[in-house]
């Protein structure tokens, strides 16, 4: 029964025709979504990404050949061909639901194009299919709607980026797939050079290095929608191979990548939800952000700022609060407002968190009008109002304290902060709250291994007043080095880079890398530095992420048309996969289990 589209052409989408096109013909392509038999009537409901028409399939029809018999074999995702005449739908029969619902196709002609086993789940915007077999059958899954409409929105959001960024004066560069292998933070993805034998190539971790030397090259103003690879642990927000808007410019502060950074932006929000935000972006120091937040990309949607109350907690007859203050430390307390009540596992919960995070437990109390009241409550009443100003706690609250080192406190009361304004401020997700987080530090230190490592990356400039410190206090030593975070979500990251070989050596210093080893892995960039290479920063945003914040989903994946799993997998076609013995023979190499 399978035909061929022979000469027939599509003349509509299944989303275009109108209540205005009744009376005329059309031929209509597309996948069967549902079959409904009404008495005899078949009605078929007709979809392509562009939406979805009624076809009527009548037993009269049946006359001018074997119509009927060919609608009543149709099953759901058969690829069909439709001719047709528009009608009008009875007015009570109108779907007011449906863009088409004004109208159907009555069939004159149908033609099966392929047919379709019973798929593994239904086409349907709300499927309960597990992940996995939806990633298994990606090319059923991407027939939803709700995923072509997020591919069609993240297609117009790279043509905005195009459009804006080349009004700005940015050229699009393209930076080689193929690199040589460089440290920079996370594992390479490796290729063997079969004409090299012994040696390898990498797939790009991001464009670093080459977009520098493209300001070495004088081209001033470089942008890239770059495709990059890491070859990273699980993480349920990350993929291996992901996209993000590149770009760097020659003769810039901090101030000018802002400034483009806002404008592009803002045109993409308003390309992709129809609305404006405000501009320019708060700004927030790194110190700043730790002591109010707890968190480098600290959502503003919703207040919970924390409380250093080290002081007043030190004048406690509270142990734990005394002899970590005694040690050096501090206590932090979060108030959570109107949360007094919350059941014991509730603030169990909380703790976990904490812990997590470094924490060894979360001291609480509840404020009552009899005062503060369970848990350290008793040590905090006889300063009961030192200690409700100080926190801010009102009646009805809950107020949570961390006794640790400063950087444990406060990572760990940041993380349960995140919980708390996701259970009780219960944030919109369309409400924007862009923030740049600056002045990071350049290195942290690695107790393990006892040595300093770059906090993001070795190119990163020095902030001038913390250039006499590099090598004397490195943990000292701050960067012109920031985040852009849209709601707790770190949206891309940026500096303004070294252009000095000087500068860049003493750096790489610092980290442990020797004379020898700096020139080995980043010889090329060291010499183009001594040309003449011009001040120069730039930055690189998470496109896979930023559509998802634009789309409103939950999940990375929904914005990539072919996703790996969490272990950097594709269920679809079987990826990683080996490969034959000739061809590692061919590439010199074996394999060792």
């Amino acid at each position: 029964m399978l035909e061929a589209l022979g000469s027939w052409r599509r003349t509509h989408t299944c989303g275009e025709l109108r209540a205005a096109d009744a009376g005329r013909d059309a031929i209509l392509m597309g996948w069967v979504h549902r079959v409904r038999d009404h008495g005899g009537v078949i009605f078929v409901d007709l979809r392509d990404r562009y939406g979805m028409t009624q076809v009527v399939v009548r037993p009269e029809a049946a006359a001018a050949g074997p119509l009927f018999e060919k609608g009543q074999a149709l099953r759901g995702e058969f690829v069909v061909a439709v001719r047709g005449t528009v009608g009008a739908r009875p007015e009570a029969m109108v779907n007011r639901a449906m863009p088409t619902g004004d109208i159907e196709l009555l069939a004159s002609e149908l033609r099966i194009l392929n047919a379709s086993q019973t798929p593994p789940f239904e086409v349907d915007d709300e499927t309960l299919a597990a992940e996995d077999l939806r990633l298994e059958y990606r090319y059923i899954d991407l027939r939803r709607p709700v995923l072509q409409s997020i591919l069609e929105l993240r297609h117009r959001l790279m043509l905005e980026t195009r459009r804006y960024l080349s009004a700005e004066r940015f050229l699009e560069i393209e930076t080689p797939m193929l690199v040589k292998p460089t440290p920079e933070g996370a594992r390479d993805y490796i290729v063997p050079a079969r004409l090299h034998p012994g040696k390898f190539y990498a797939l790009p971790q991001s464009p670093q290095l080459y977009k520098q030397i493209l300001m070495v090259c004088g081209f001033d103003r470089y942008f890239q929608i770059a495709r990059c690879l890491r070859d990273e642990d699980a993480r349920a927000d990350r993929q291996a191979e992901f996209a993000q808007i590149d770009l760097e410019m020659s003769f810039a502060g901090e101030v000018d990548v802002f400034g483009v950074i806002e404008g592009l932006v803002s045109a993409l929000v308003r390309e992709a939800r129809g609305t404006e935000i405000p501009v320019p972006f708060p700004r927030m120091r790194y110190e700043e952000a730790m002591d109010r937040f707890g968190s480098d990309k600290p959502d503003l949607r919703y207040g919970l700022e924390m409380r250093d109350v080290t002081s007043l907690a030190a004048e406690t007859e509270f142990g734990i609060f005394r002899g970590a203050v005694a040690a050096g430390g501090t206590v932090r307390c979060l108030v959570a407002p109107g949360c007094a009540e919350w059941s014991r596992q509730q603030v169990d919960a909380l703790e976990e968190t904490a812990k997590r995070f470094g924490a060894k437990g979360l001291a609480r109390a509840k404020l009552t009008e009899r005062g503060f009241e369970t848990g350290v409550g008793k040590f905090l009443e006889p300063m009961r109002a030192a200690f409700a100003e100080a926190t801010g706690a009102r009646e009805g609250d809950l107020v949570l304290f961390v006794a640790d080192r400063k950087d444990v406190a406060r990572r760990a009361l940041g993380a349960v902060r995140v919980a708390l304004g996701q259970a009780v401020c219960k944030p919109d997700r369309f409400d924007y709250r862009f923030l740049w987080v600056h002045e990071f530090p350049l290195f942290e230190r690695d107790e393990e291994h006892g040595r300093w490592t770059p906090a993001h990356h070795m190119f990163t400039m020095p902030l001038d007043e913390d250039l006499p410190h590099l090598e004397t206090d490195p943990g000292r030593v701050h960067a012109q080095l920031y985040d852009l975070v849209l709601s707790g979500v770190e949206l891309g990251s940026g500096s303004i880079r070294i252009h000095r070989r000087d500068i860049q050596e003493r750096v790489m210093k610092v980290v442990g890398m020797s004379a020898e080893d700096a020139e080995a892995r980043f010889g090329f960039l060291l010499k183009a530095f001594q040309f003449g290479a011009p001040p120069h920063g730039g930055i690189a945003l998470g496109f896979d992420r930023f559509v998802m914040l634009m789309a409103g989903t939950d999940s990375i994946r929904d914005t990539i048309a072919f996703p790996k799993t969490a272990r950097a997998a594709s269920l679809m076609d079987g990826c990683p996969a080996g490969i034959p013995e000739a061809d590692l023979r061919d590439l010199h190499l074996t394999f060792v289990p």
